[in-house]
């Protein structure tokens, strides 16, 4: 089989992903919400995450191997999916190299979460769109029972539906939405207020905030002056109802981020129609964009890669963005150091992350963060010689 320079590269690239991702199992403990889901869910991120530690053993890379499959899976569809996309196979490797380094997605590969599965479901729907042409209604039915976020998707193809006049579609979307609506629903609830301004923070954060800018410019662009394809009434819908929902209330970004991520392609074939238009005197615009907005990309990949570093940077650890994703593995190793199975604890959410390392609740040891008027031990954690966190250990078969 002859694979194409662009399709060579793709594959080196989602190799080379691979690795990193592989490679940064080790960088991550489990969360507290991570260790919920485990042990106190029953619903599908609960089963995925319970079925690989059954295969691979309760650690880590059993974890968080799921998603990253799922990651690949995805990276692989938006690559098949974009094939006859744009008009030069370069412009088409690009877009798929974005999205497989934008910083949502790669935390997504990495965490357990619903976004990369949805992401994966939604351009997996598509590619089957693509290649029968036709509706997959049994997939979309799927789609209601895997997570709440579908009421999205939904909604933008029953727009998409009145755009097409495809009143099999109507009826079909509309009534998962209004069926979706009803098992799930959105929350509402609270005092009014706005966070607006938080949710662009958001989204700056998933795409890194230039490329965002563009993204969010290219869709209000595509929206009045370009035909407007599935791609785009799924970004648009999801980013709208986003912002729409946020004048009032904190939206939960991880429902919406996935069906606004899948529309990178747009945003990459207006780029790239806006400079080959002009004359290589007028480009130099663009290129300082291109620049700026990849620039910004590369080094937020490398401090997702790298972003234990960042610890000599914050005075405070707990300032760190992934600081609720470390110390607890190096703390449990530490403990089996000292050959301690078992520990006490008042904070509950250490004790159930501990717990997935192999340290049980128990009465002959007592762990704490605060520092103690008495202390047997203390048990520091650094990285890379910074100190970050330092535990308090006290052995309860001395005071008694």
């Amino acid at each position: 089989m002859n694979l194409s320079k662009y399709t060579t590269s793709f594959i080196g690239l989602l190799l080379f992903h691979l690795v990193v991702l592989l490679v940064l199992i080790s960088d991550y403990s489990i969360s507290y919400e991570e260790a919920d889901f485990y042990y106190n869910s029953n619903n599908l991120l609960s089963i995925i995450v319970n079925f690989s530690t059954s295969i691979f053993g309760q650690n880590d890379f059993a974890l968080r191997l799921p998603f990253i499959l799922f990651y690949i899976g995805s990276s692989i569809l938006l690559y098949l999916l974009t094939d006859d996309y744009f008009k030069s196979k370069w412009d088409r490797l690009i877009a798929v190299s974005i999205f497989m380094i934008l910083p949502g997605v790669n935390s997504a590969a990495l965490l357990v979460n619903e976004s990369i599965i949805v992401i994966f479901c939604t351009l997996l729907y598509l590619y089957l769109y693509k290649v029968k042409q036709k509706e997959y209604y049994v997939l979309l039915l799927l789609f209601l029972f895997i997570d709440n976020s579908f009421a999205i998707l939904f909604l933008a193809l029953f727009f998409y539906s009145l755009k097409k006049k495809d009143n099999t579609l109507l009826i079909v979307s509309l009534a998962l939405f209004g069926v979706s609506m009803s098992i799930y629903g959105f929350d509402i609830s609270g005092r009014p207020r706005g966070y607006l301004l938080d949710t662009f923070g958001m989204y700056a954060s998933i795409f890194s905030p230039f490329v965002f800018l563009y993204f969010f410019y290219s869709l209000y662009r595509v929206g009045i002056k370009h035909d407007k394809d599935m791609y785009w009434y799924i970004a648009m819908t999801s980013l709208g109802l986003s912002l729409l929902f946020s004048m009032r209330q904190h939206v939960k970004i991880e429902d919406f981020a996935p069906f606004v991520v899948i529309a990178i392609p747009i945003t990459v074939k207006l780029f790239m129609h806006s400079l080959r238009v002009r004359l290589k005197e007028f480009r130099k615009i663009h290129y300082t964009i291109a620049v700026v907005g990849l620039g910004f990309l590369f080094i937020n990949f490398v401090v997702f890669t790298c972003n234990k570093y960042l610890y000599y940077l914050v005075q405070n650890p707990k300032s760190h963005f992934a600081y609720k994703y470390h110390m607890v593995k190096d703390l449990a190793v530490k403990l089996k150091e000292l050959n301690i199975k078992s520990v006490s604890t008042y904070d509950k959410k250490l004790a159930l992350r501990l717990k997935f390392y192999g340290i049980e609740h128990g009465i002959n040891y007592f762990i704490s963060l605060e520092k103690l008027d008495v202390v047997d031990q203390k048990i520091a954690i650094d990285y890379f010689d910074k100190k970050v966190v330092t535990y308090y250990l006290i052995n309860l078969n001395n005071s008694r």
